[in-house]
């Protein structure tokens, strides 16, 4: 058997003595070579794939692109998407790219995305979708554009005694532990002769007491934690806590607050620009 298998190999000699038939990385069967492919991370797939003909047909294996989707992306897909048709007529690999590409939904005042590594859900949700308090008075907040949202807008508070701003999302979320961020900045960013400044002069009160973040969930999970704001100029993700989802089909509903509520001082020169829930898998949720 060993020699037979010698010669079907080496069947046949070169110039040299030496063996004209070599195994090739192309010779390997499309079929093992999507199942390897499968183990790897998305990124991994794409760059193998640019290797041969062999491995370009096995990355768009269905059944590697699958396994890579939350158990949920039809659900995704119907909020991210307004053509239902669009899961059918396409491919898996085409259905994870698509999901990979930020998607806006609810009026576009949020937002969804798979990360491209680990396929992990991210959502984020502008400040037009959060329920603040005062924020039709314009003695205390009102609406700038900026390019330095997302959603090309955030609210900004010049000043008030009571800081009250809460959202709410429901969402059949896959399993795993999610993150809660609230985007947050002290001062009010522009720009000036195409340089970026920042205007502090609103800021204060935000060093005597901290702001307080609550998260609760439909099935009973709650967490609370403190924060104080700092760092003015610069956008900061505060970690508001996290939460977990068991299952995939469960439509779980999502609360989530920031609060300043001591009236013995006002506070001020605040931008809210959004709050972002990213599976805690997700490295950096907001670059994604």
């Amino acid at each position: 058997m060993g020699a037979n298998f010698s010669s079907c190999v080496c069947d046949g000699n070169d110039e040299d003595g030496g063996s004209s038939m070599r195994p090739r990385l192309g010779d390997i069967p499309e079929s093992c070579v999507a199942f390897v492919l499968m183990y790897l991370d998305p990124p991994d797939i794409c760059k193998l794939a640019r290797l041969n003909k062999a491995f370009r047909d096995a990355s768009v294996a269905d059944f590697i692109w699958e396994s890579k989707l939350p158990l949920n992306y039809e659900f995704i897909m119907e909020k991210a998407l307004e053509d239902d048709s669009f899961v059918a007529e396409v491919g898996k690999r085409d259905v994870y790219a698509r999901l990979c590409r930020p998607n806006l939904f609810d009026n576009g005042t949020k937002e969804i995305w798979l990360d491209k590594k680990t396929g992990g859900v991210c959502l984020a949700i502008s400040s037009k979708a959060l329920r603040i308090t005062g924020i039709d008075d314009r003695r205390y907040w009102n609406y700038i554009s900026t390019e330095e949202s997302r959603f090309h807008i955030v609210a900004y508070l010049q000043q008030i005694w009571w800081l009250e701003v809460e959202g709410d999302l429901e969402f059949q979320f896959p399993p795993g532990t999610y993150s809660v961020f609230f985007r947050l900045q002290l001062g009010k960013s522009s720009k000036r002769l195409g340089r970026r400044v920042c205007n502090n002069e609103h800021i204060h009160g935000w060093d005597i007491k901290p702001v307080k973040f609550l998260i609760t969930t439909s099935n009973a999970q709650h967490v609370v934690s403190q924060s104080y704001l700092d760092n003015p100029g610069n956008w900061v993700l505060y970690h508001a806590g996290n939460f977990d989802s068991k299952s995939h089909d469960d439509l779980m509903k999502i609360k989530f607050s920031l609060t300043q509520i001591d009236c013995t001082h006002i506070k001020g020169g605040l931008c809210v620009d959004s709050v972002f829930i990213c599976n805690s898998d997700v490295k950096n949720c907001v670059d994604c």
